[in-house]
């Protein structure tokens, strides 16, 4: 997901530099453990990510499970993968965006006609 833009002004160009080298920094990170950026949303706690896992196909979630369970495995050992395997993660290859704004676009749309959420859930 890319960062919001940046308010006009002086500081500008300092940001948009930060906002690349920390967006090199977690692709780096996620690259070592084989993850992707929509792996780290959180299902449980973001009720619209939980939609919209539950629309992808099965394929997809089930690769998304592979990919965190041995990024798990990776971190318990205290390693990183071997480096050829690391050079060809795309970690930015979102797989659930599309999904995700439609859910979102629903979402909207019933709250416009006023209707709630088939699954919102509360956090008591």
């Amino acid at each position: 997901m890319p960062p919001p833009p940046p308010p006009p002004g002086l500081f500008t160009p300092l940001i948009r530099w930060a906002a690349g080298r920390y967006q090199a920094a977690v692709g780096d990170t996620l690259r070592k453990y084989g993850l992707r950026y929509d792996d780290l949303l959180d299902p449980v706690g973001d009720g619209d990510f939980g939609e919209a896992l539950r629309r992808l196909p099965r394929e997809e979630v089930d690769a998304r499970n592979q990919r965190l369970k041995r990024a798990m495995d990776l971190s318990l050992k205290r390693d990183y993968l071997p480096p050829e395997v690391r050079g060809v993660q795309v970690p930015f290859l979102h797989y659930a965006k599309g999904t995700l704004d439609a859910v979102i676009a629903e979402n909207g749309e019933k709250a416009a006609l006023g209707a709630g959420k088939n699954y919102d859930r509360q956090i008591p």
